[in-house]
């Protein structure tokens, strides 16, 4: 899985998400699913928080661009990207972790 992590205005502002953890089987991979979590944040900035943001997810890939300054928006993806990262940490050859992307 490749996680690029979006920055504007020295902030993370959003994600993109691609690929297979090659973990297991395509459909039972368990880093995919813990990829849930993005899921969880982009849902928790739009509906819970209301922040604006633009999302779009495809096969196999995920986006995510915030829209506008919100700081609980911010917090939630901050805490998105110390999920990301501690698995990253736990499953290196499965979970590649870039920042860039300015938005």
């Amino acid at each position: 899985i490749k996680v690029r992590l979006l920055i504007g205005n020295d902030r993370l502002t959003g994600f993109d998400i691609s690929g297979h953890a090659m973990f297991a089987e395509s459909g039972s991979d368990m880093l995919r699913e813990c990829v849930v979590g993005a899921y969880m944040a982009a849902n928790t900035v739009t509906e819970i928080i209301g922040a604006a943001a633009e999302a779009s997810v495809g096969e196999a890939e995920m986006h995510f661009l915030l829209k506008e300054d919100n700081e609980a928006a911010f917090t939630v993806l901050d805490g998105l990207r110390l999920h990301l990262t501690e698995l990253s940490k736990q499953y290196p050859k499965n979970i590649k972790i870039i920042y860039g992307g300015v938005k």
